[in-house]
Order: structure tokens, then C-alpha cells, then sequence
């Protein structure tokens, strides 16, 4: 052991277990106080870390009790007396530092001896701990081309924040492991989840050198509106941009908008809260009469001669009576009607006299022989997310009830009747008017899906290609109800992930989904218009991250998250936790963390978490490096709110 490691001796051993040992401190030694040749350090914190070297090696130790006894001098001088008392700290062996600088490896090998001497850890030991040594690297460039400009570096590691154990010390993360997984950010209400996730985007974008995070994608769903002027200072750094979108329901200008024809055929269903058995099939069906509305208007009367010829057939072959035959009839014609098939023709046919029809086998004939109305062999059209425009869809709607009709199920419409008030309500309804268009929308370059999908991953047109002009990407989504949160946030992701699957080659353009409140949308229980949205998210935590889509979920209730998102989680940053629920769903989904640290979670400061994952090799408490600006995230201020001169105007605006 070298002079200086003698310095920094706080004690030895004087108990050696497998799984525990004990150390007492050297006598003289006040409230577990040293004074170091390098500084003065307190050495009892819990979860601190201390070195015991071993044949060369050094035993690295975490601190899990501290106790005292008292001299066996006797007498009673009160606190004088403490500085003579023997002090103990119980330490468990958490893993080794090899003594030719090669990484830290779990678990222990060799155990140290009885007596052996106890050290205080080092910087550069907890950075070798932490794997977290050299801040900067040497950039590179593109293929085997040299890096432009020469000797740029770029980041391997983030700051977080500083150690709450190890004075001084700052808590980092390596990056690739960090953002190359999924992530969580959990705590209670005021915890300061919000600040930590601005905090370390902010952290991310503020490189003081040539390279900075220019190929980063960072799309925000922003849920409470807090996250505009925290990120929008990204820009303050060279080339980098942050975008803000706005969805409000509206189709104001500058608003979010998104194309009612980008939504797939689960996504209508989870829009109109269609039930699986009856009405997901006449949805789907309506979906595909779409494109008949808007192709050619010859192949549509082809094919609504064929649903209505097929229709006045089956009424004449049931065994209902003749006037009910003829009243059904023609109050389908009513509704529904061609140039050919109309009540104006089909009069003659369905007079009722005495009770019966006129001429059915004329009807017959005139439907099927006379006129081939029927189409042999009909395949039903299907969607293919082509533009339509939205008011088109009711109409679709009727033709697809029409249709089941016409094959013999006269209730249909009695049990699609509540699919049916839904989307009529939608056509009204001001929330739902960002995903209204017309034609003349589709005829839009702005509003195909390439140009979209642009626009929400930061890209703009580049000769033959695109660049990044945009790094972070926030979706204000604090004026609309849960149900638009959930559709939106389904449609993008979903439109993300199937773009990042088709790449080629796959896993060259990652892209962060920051899911604020995400136990909104992404629920273990989803709520009925959620169930589709929570699919999406469960399936980029399983499959996304070989194509290079990660999640960063950000919630205050862990219990009421999706249990498939937050197992798939590698690294988690977790602030104050009290509710025991949350606590135990935390416990289950990450099993390799000792209930010695889960422990702490309840009594976290505002602004302290605990990290642990892939990220950081042990687990440590850390105080948030501070976000500058802050996010809109403020508490209440009761007093400053309540006391006050009588007159004051209220500070709210009631529209």
C-alpha cells in the first residue's frame, strides 16, 4: 500500500463474513469524521463506498449501518466522551477494482483479511465504480472519412447531478447506455420529475465544443404545457432547434393538425369506441366504401347497384309479409338510391294488392337478368389509408349497414346505432376539428404522411435527402381531453416505429418518445378508449430498441403504468415515492435493487432521486443538476395567493 493510501486509512477490519463485514474505526475519530491528506471527508453516510485492499486489488465496500460503543474507561464527560468511544460501520463486499486498471467487476473473488486496512474512496475510483472516467472522446466521421473538424470530441458521459453520499461529486451517466434503452422517470406530484427530465435534455444540448448532439430526435408529448421555455433554450447552443406544436382540437393556423387518413383501421376503432363482435366489422367495412367515394363515381354506382340489388332480393326471399316487404324497400330506396335502383323504378314492381306484391318474379328478373346488378364474385374494397374527405365516412357508414342488410342481418343498425352517434358527433364536435379535412387538404403536400413524419422527427428537405434542423420536438397537448391525448400519441408513435422498421439500414436514426404523465395513455388498466394506445407503446418497449426507437416515461403513479413498459425499462430515475402501491410495482419490476435501497425512496428531498440501471453500475442517490429555465412546473403559492389587499383583481381569465 502505497503513502498516500496510508493517509486516507479510516479504520480496519474487525469482523469478515461472506456477506458482511465490520470496520472500526481508528480511535480519536469524531462523529465519523477523517481528515484526509487530500481533504476532509465523512465517511458514514449510508450508501457510500469505501476500499479494501486485497493482494493488489481493491475491495470496494458499501456502508449499510453505523453504531457506537462506548470506552471502557468508564466515567461520564458527556459529548467529551464521544471522541473516545470506538466507532463501527457495518459494510456489505459489493465488487472489486483490479489493480491494473481494468473495469470494475461485481461480486468478490478474494476476501480480505482480518485487520486488513480500510480506505476512503477516491474520485477516480468511483469514476473507475461507475465506469464513468473521460468525459469527452474523440468525434468521428462518417464511414472511414476523418473527423470534420480535425480533433472535435463529443460526449460519452452526462452530469446528472451531484452525489448526495460523496461530497462533490458528480453523479454521471454513460450515455449509450442511457439512451440506448428505455428509461423511466418516476416520483411523486412535486417531486421534480419535470425538472429532471428538462434538466437532462438541457445537460444533453450544452456541449461547449464543435460536436454537439445535432443527430438527437426528441419528440415531447407534452401533457401539462410545461416544456416550452425549458427546451426552447436549446437553441442557444450552434445548430441546434426546438420545435413547438400546439394541439388545441382546432385547425388554426399553426396549430398541430393531424390527417384523418393516417389513422389505421385500430385507431378508428379506438376513435369511435367500437365493440369487437358487431361493430369493429361494419367500421372496417365502412373504411374500405372510402376509396369507392373518393374514385371514380362509376365503380361506386357499380357497386352500390350490386349492395342494393343484393338487398331487394333477400327482403323478397324472406318470410316476412308482402306490405312489410314493399315498406322495407322502399324505405331503403329512401336512403339509398342510383340512377338505376330508385323508388321511381322500382314502383311498378312492389305495388301491393290483395296483400301481396305486384310482380316479385319481375322484380327478380329485372335485378338479376334483365339488369346484372349483381356482382359475381365481389371482393369487398379495402382500406388503404388513401385521403378522403372526413364527412365522406358517415356515408360510408350507411352503404356498410346497407350491405349487412342486404345478406340478412335486419337488426345491424340497432346494434351499430352508438358507433354511428359517435361519429356524427365528431363531425361537430371543436376538439376533434385538427383531424377534420377536406380534398383540398389531401391535395396538400404538407399533409402527406413523408412530410408529416418529417415535421415530427426535426428533418428538412436536402437535395435528395433530408437534415436534422430540429433536435427536440414538443406536442403541447394540455388543452385536450385524455381520449385525444391517447389517439394522437397512438397515431405518431405508430407512424414512427413502422417508418424506423422499414429503414434501411435500420437503427442509423434513433428516436426518443418523452411520455410526460404517461399513465394517461399508457395505463396498466387502459381506460376504453385506450387500449389500442397502451398496444403501441407495449410493443415499441419490446421490439424498438433493434430499431432504434426508445422510451423515456416520465410518471407520477408507477402503479397505474403499463407493467410491460415499465419491465422493459433499463435505467430508472426515481424521485420521491410514499404510496405504498407505487413502492411494491416498483420492487417487482426491478428485482435486481435491494430493499435497503428501495428504502430510501420515501424520505428523497424535492429534487434528489436515486439512479440506478444499465447506466450507472450501482445504485446512488444523487441532488438533480438544476434546470435553467425551468420548466412551467411551479407549486402553488398558497400565501402569496390568499393574503392580499382588498380590490385586487383576480388573476384568471374566464372565457
Amino acid at each position: 500500500m502505497s503513502g498516500d493510501d496510508r493517509k486516507r486509512a479510516i479504520g480496519k477490519l474487525t469482523s469478515v463474513a461472506a456477506d458482511r463485514f465490520v470496520v472500526e474505526m481508528h480511535a480519536g475519530t469524531d462523529n465519523f469524521t477523517v481528515v484526509g491528506f487530500d481533504d476532509i471527508h465523512y465517511v458514514a453516510r449510508l450508501g457510500s463506498f469505501l476500499m479494501v485492499p486485497t493482494h493488489g486489488d481493491l475491495v470496494v465496500v458499501e456502508v449499510v449501518g453505523l453504531r457506537e460503543r462506548d470506552s471502557a474507561s468508564g466515567g461520564d464527560r458527556g459529548e467529551m466522551d464521544k471522541a473516545s468511544s470506538a466507532k463501527f460501520l457495518d459494510v456489505v463486499p459489493v465488487g472489486m477494482l483490479p489493480a491494473d486498471g481494468s473495469k470494475f467487476r461485481f461480486g468478490v473473488s478474494v476476501f480480505p483479511s482480518l485487520y486488513a486496512d480500510v480506505l476512503y474512496a477516491l474520485d477516480a475510483e468511483l469514476d473507475r465504480i461507475f465506469e464513468t472516467a473521460g468525459f469527452d472522446e474523440p468525434a468521428a466521421g462518417i464511414g472511414d472519412a476523418p473527423c470534420v473538424p480535425e480533433g472535435a470530441t463529443r460526449h460519452r458521459i452526462l452530469n446528472i447531478g451531484r452525489s448526495v453520499v460523496f461530497d462533490n461529486y458528480g453523479v454521471k451517466v454513460r450515455l449509450d447506455d442511457f439512451f440506448g434503452g428505455h428509461a423511466a422517470v418516476l416520483g411523486n406530484t412535486g417531486s421534480g420529475k419535470s425538472c429532471t427530465v428538462a434538466s437532462i435534455l438541457q445537460g444533453l444540448f450544452e456541449k461547449p465544443k464543435e460536436h454537439h448532439a445535432r443527430g438527437a430526435t426528441f419528440v415531447v408529448f407534452d401533457v401539462n404545457g410545461e416544456y416550452e421555455a425549458a427546451l426552447k433554450s436549446i437553441e442557444a447552443s450552434g445548430g441546434l432547434g426546438c420545435q413547438y406544436l400546439v394541439l388545441d382540437g382546432t385547425a388554426t393556423p399553426g396549430r398541430f393538425r393531424l390527417p384523418h387518413w393516417f389513422l389505421d383501421q385500430s385507431e378508428w376503432e379506438l376513435l369511435l369506441q367500437a365493440s369487437e363482435r358487431t361493430q369493429v366489422p361494419i367500421l372496417r367495412l365502412a373504411l374500405g366504401f372510402t376509396t369507392l367515394f373518393s374514385g371514380p363515381p362509376g365503380a361506386l354506382v357499380e357497386v352500390r347497384n350490386h349492395i342494393l340489388a343484393k338487398c331487394i332480393t333477400q327482403i323478397l326471399s324472406d318470410e316476412t309479409t308482402s306490405p312489410s316487404k314493399a315498406d322495407r324497400i322502399q324505405g331503403i330506396l329512401q336512403r339509398f338510391n342510383t340512377p338505376q335502383i330508385n323508388n321511381g323504378v322500382i314502383e311498378k314492381y312492389i305495388r301491393v294488392g290483395f296483400g301481396s306484391i305486384a310482380n316479385v318474379i319481375a322484380l327478380s328478373k329485372f335485378l338479376t337478368e334483365d339488369n346484372p346488378f349483381i356482382i359475381e364474385g365481389f371482393n369487398l374494397p379495402a382500406y388503404t389509408n388513401e385521403a378522403f374527405e372526413f364527412s365522406i365516412l358517415s356515408k360510408a357508414m350507411d352503404l356498410a349497414l346497407l350491405y349487412e342488410e342486404a345478406h340478412g342481418n335486419r337488426h345491424i343498425r340497432d346494434y351499430c346505432s352508438q358507433m354511428v352517434t359517435r361519429l356524427k358527433s365528431l363531425e361537430d364536435r371543436q376538439e376533434y376539428k385538427f383531424l377534420r379535412h377536406g380534398l383540398a387538404d389531401a391535395a396538400n403536400p404538407d399533409n402527406s404522411e413523408p412530410a408529416v413524419l418529417a415535421k415530427l422527427l426535426g428533418l428538412t428537405k436536402k437535395g435528395e435527402g433530408f437534415a436534422k434542423s430540429h433536435q427536440v420536438i414538443i406536442i403541447d397537448m394540455n388543452s385536450v381531453d385524455d381520449e385525444v391525448v391517447e389517439l394522437v400519441s397512438a397515431v405518431l408513435a405508430r407512424m414512427t416505429f413502422r417508418l424506423l422498421r422499414h429503414a434501411d439500414p435500420r437503427n442509423r436514426f434513433p428516436v426518443h418518445m418523452v411520455l410526460e404523465e404517461a399513465h394517461r395513455y399508457v395505463g396498466s388498466v387502459p381506460s376504453r378508449y385506450a387500449v389500442d394506445a397502451s398496444k403501441v407503446f407495449e410493443r415499441i418497449a419490446k421490439e424498438g430498441r433493434k430499431y432504434g426507437m426508445f422510451l423515456l416515461v416520465a410518471s407520477q403513479r408507477p402503479s397505474e403504468l403499463s407493467k410491460t413498459v415499465l419491465s422493459q425499462c433499463a435505467n430508472f430515475v426515481i424521485h420521491r415515492i410514499q404510496n405504498p402501491d407505487d413502492l411494491s410495482q416498483i420492487r417487482q419490476m426491478t428485482p435486481f435493487i435491494s430493499d435497503a435501497v428501495l428504502k430510501r425512496l420515501p424520505s428523497l428531498p424535492k429534487q434528489h432521486a436515486l439512479v440506478f440501471g444499465t447506466s450507472v453500475n450501482l445504485p446512488t442517490t444523487f441532488k438533480v443538476r438544476e434546470a435553467s429555465p425551468l420548466p412551467h412546473s411551479d407549486d402553488t403559492r398558497i400565501v402569496d395567493l390568499w393574503f392580499q389587499e382588498a380590490g385586487r383583481p383576480a388573476n384568471i381569465k374566464i372565457a
